[in-house]
């Protein structure tokens, strides 16, 4: 069978132990990303499975009817709103799920926090120019000493959103003496509760008591946008803000207005509307603010459960094992053996 994997940025996938399980098929991995529908429907014009990396392709009914070999969407991690599954189905398409860790994101939040709150890669910067101890931050619109950093003990940590990610989050903020806030679904709030932490008495509270408040939302129609600059100039001039989530979930400009206007005071971004991102992105010039590339899942043991999933996943379906389509309604008859 010909197989693709799309935009696999650091060329990891072909040395991972789980490669190996595709001995026998014409794999081709691709390490560049295309956006045009033109462009992939010329890269994948033969493929007859396509597994894809997270959502970091775009998989269109435009698309689709451009790929008539394609057979079999293999996902890591769940299928998302990128794959236009009704169209999947339509074209006799199964779509894979696979599974993902809450371990590696939970722990790049905690990463940018605590390097966010030390001024750790504004100190680098500054350092690997000749200047000691020195995290710029200076700006007259900041408080008094921002660029000195502060420690996590004691502050408030505010989480929206209580699902796996978040109660690891919740977990790692109790263990550093931090006060842990949770506000999300009538559901989340319980769970938190169950688990004797505070609940914020409304979203309002949630960004004027944080100290740090992190997302950890899935994105929807009902939470698309769900974050808005109000709510953002609520929060403190010393606070910060993070997002691992989507990007999406902030409504658009917000961000990047409530960082000029010093509420909240410094930002961690993982994400983005569009990945990869232009290298003048307005986030990337905002000195308060601190920038990674969607590296939340993006380490060896969370790819190897990715791939080894996604990878087993197609084999399983050529043996006629149908427990990880989320489109029964596609099975062809050379599938349904």
């Amino acid at each position: 069978m010909k197989i693709a994997v799309l935009d696999d940025y650091q060329d990891a996938v072909r040395k991972l132990p789980c490669f190996s399980l595709l001995e026998g098929h014409d794999v081709k991995v691709f390490n560049n990303t295309v956006k045009g529908v033109g462009q992939l429907a010329a890269r994948l014009s033969d493929v007859e499975a396509l597994v894809l990396i997270r959502e970091r392709t775009r998989v269109t009914r435009q698309l689709l009817e451009k790929l008539p070999k394609l057979r079999i969407i293999s996902q890591t991690g769940r299928a998302g709103s990128h794959v236009d599954i009704e169209a999947c189905t339509d074209r006799g398409i199964v779509v894979l799920e696979g599974v993902g860790s809450p371990v590696a994101p939970a722990e790049l939040t905690w990463a940018l926090i605590m390097a966010a709150q030390r001024r750790i890669p504004q100190y680098v910067a500054s350092l690997k120019h000749g200047a000691w101890q020195q995290s710029g931050l200076k700006s007259t619109t900041m408080p008094p000493n921002f660029g000195l950093g502060q420690v996590l003990r004691g502050q408030t940590l505010g989480i929206w959103g209580y699902g796996k990610i978040g109660k690891l989050l919740a977990g790692f903020g109790r263990a550093f003496g931090m006060n842990v806030l949770v506000w999300g679904r009538e559901a989340s709030q319980q769970a938190a509760r169950d688990d004797g932490l505070n609940v914020a008495e409304s979203v309002e509270q949630l960004f004027a008591d944080s100290d740090v408040l992190s997302l950890h939302l899935r994105l929807n129609d009902e939470t698309r946008g769900i974050v808005k600059l109000s709510d953002l100039q609520r929060m403190k001039p010393t606070a910060l803000f993070v997002n691992t989530s989507r990007a999406e979930l902030i409504e658009e400009n917000a961000l990047v207005a409530a960082l000029n206007r010093g509420r909240p005071g410094m930002a961690a971004i993982d994400v983005f509307e569009s990945e990869p991102i232009l290298q003048g992105h307005a986030l990337l010039r905002m000195e308060n603010c601190i920038c990674t590339p969607h590296l939340g899942y993006v380490e060896r043991d969370s790819y190897e459960l990715y791939f080894r999933t996604a990878f087993q996943n197609i084999l399983d379906v050529l043996g006629g094992k149908h427990d990880s389509i989320a489109n029964p309604k596609a099975l062809t008859p050379a599938l349904s053996r």
